[in-house]
């Protein structure tokens, strides 16, 4: 690292300082922290603006937060928290304002079944988290005889209805980011990648059927733009075709519309003691070691608790077989990592039910994290004051353990230790 105080090594001879000079390394590190917190907002607000909408609150913040990462604007480490927070208050408009134009354009997403297999035919599989781009590619292959398949956040897309009112989005294939190289290579049709999340480099196996859109670019691999697929679509009917392969149902589509629809009835389960207890179980998946705990957590919860889940870490467990509490789902996928809003908007209305505040709601939450959208959603949840929220499964690499005691003590932030230990604490509140 470079130190542009006194134009040294940082660290090495002539500099005495661990990272810039005159900066503190705690101060770095929410320095660090607001930058991937930035990267996750300016996601959201990408994907709102190519659906027309936009936040000017929103887009002064990505100014003043870059800004504020310069050399020597600020040496003051509460004034670089308080941004950090800043930071998640402007990604709950962020998410808003994409929850809005997505459920504009295609509907408030309802509660439906998705298929897991594959029918006869060519096939094309989509990854990422666009749905601009899923809806331009149902459109021009309406009549070509190309089943649609999502993949990873992409599942949520079924429950939109100007999404699913297109027969020949079939289903859904394969399950979180990490898994793609073993998937794609199984999958024999075409497959286009809408957003981040794609693994690289790509296997020789599947580079010559995969294609990019928008902002993803992969090297070896054929860019084209949304509103001309044709090369996509000509692939994917040259390939061989996919055979009939039965597979496991799964729902989705748990929009907050559709959650607050049954809320008389699950306020009412709560107060019979139907209902124990909320487990919000979700995040970013990896394939680092210890992700297994989500899934012996989820199996652990008790039968008289709801299990609610987002974004990719849902693949840990989704196709286990909760069953339901007089007609409530045990198992309830709220949508992609955006769908933190959907989140919020339930954990607001149960509180406002209940007649007390979020943190006093029978909810624990526990997150799996890994990359900047992840972060900002964080941030998000700590902006609003939600405490005792768990995080794994190891602590943030670019949090010093100075500041990650700082936020510890200030919102009760815990590490995942064991899924029994963790599960025992959290039935008894804490």
């Amino acid at each position: 690292m470079f130190c542009y105080q006194c134009e040294q090594t940082a660290g090495g001879t002539g500099c005495t300082k661990i990272g810039v000079c005159g900066k503190d390394p705690d101060i770095q590190s929410l320095q660090d922290t607001l930058i991937f917190g930035l990267k996750g907002v300016a996601a959201y607000a990408y994907h709102a603006r190519e659906l027309g909408s936009r936040d000017e609150q929103v887009d002064a913040f990505m100014h003043e937060g870059l800004f504020k990462t310069l050399t020597n604007v600020s040496f003051d480490l509460n004034d670089y928290l308080n941004l950090v927070i800043k930071c998640g208050e402007i990604n709950l408009k962020a998410m808003e304002l994409l929850d809005k134009a997505n459920t504009g354009r295609f509907g408030n997403p309802v509660p439906v079944e998705v298929d897991t297999g594959t029918k006869k035919g060519p096939g094309i599989l989509v990854t990422g988290h666009d749905l601009l781009d899923l809806y331009e590619l149902l459109k021009q292959t309406e009549g070509k005889g190309v089943n649609i398949y999502t993949h990873g956040e992409m599942l949520p897309a079924h429950g939109y209805p100007e999404l699913k009112k297109f027969k020949h989005l079939a289903g859904n294939y394969g399950g979180a980011w990490q898994e793609q190289k073993k998937e794609f290579n199984e999958f024999r049709g075409a497959i286009l990648v809408t957003t981040n999340c794609v693994q690289i480099p790509p296997q020789n196996s599947y580079l010559g059927r995969l294609f990019t859109t928008g902002i993803a670019a992969v090297s070896g691999a054929t860019h084209v733009n949304r509103k001309d697929l044709s090369m996509v679509i000509e692939k994917a009917i040259s390939l061989p075709q996919l055979e009939d392969v039965p597979g496991k149902k799964i729902m989705t589509g748990f929009h907050h519309t559709a959650i607050l629809g049954l809320a008389g009835k699950i306020v009412e389960a709560v107060k019979q003691g139907k209902i124990k207890r909320f487990f919000l179980i979700g995040g970013c998946d990896g394939a680092k070691p210890g992700r297994n705990y989500y899934t012996e957590l989820a199996e652990k919860v008790p039968a008289d608790c709801v299990i609610l889940t987002l974004a990719c870490g849902k693949y840990r467990f989704n196709k286990l077989d909760f069953g339901a509490i007089d007609g409530i789902p045990r198992l309830i996928d709220i949508g992609q990592c955006n769908n933190a809003y959907s989140a919020i908007q339930v954990a607001l209305a149960l509180a406002k039910a209940f007649n007390c505040g979020v943190n006093e709601l029978p909810l624990s939450i526990v997150l799996s994290w890994y990359e900047q959208k992840a972060v900002a959603i964080l941030l998000t949840l700590l902006s609003l004051g939600i405490k005792g929220m768990r995080i794994g499964p190891t602590p943030p690499a670019f949090l010093t353990p100075g500041t990650f005691k700082i936020i510890q003590e200030k919102f009760d932030l815990k590490l995942i230790t064991n899924a029994s230990g963790d599960l025992a604490e959290m039935l008894e509140g804490r």
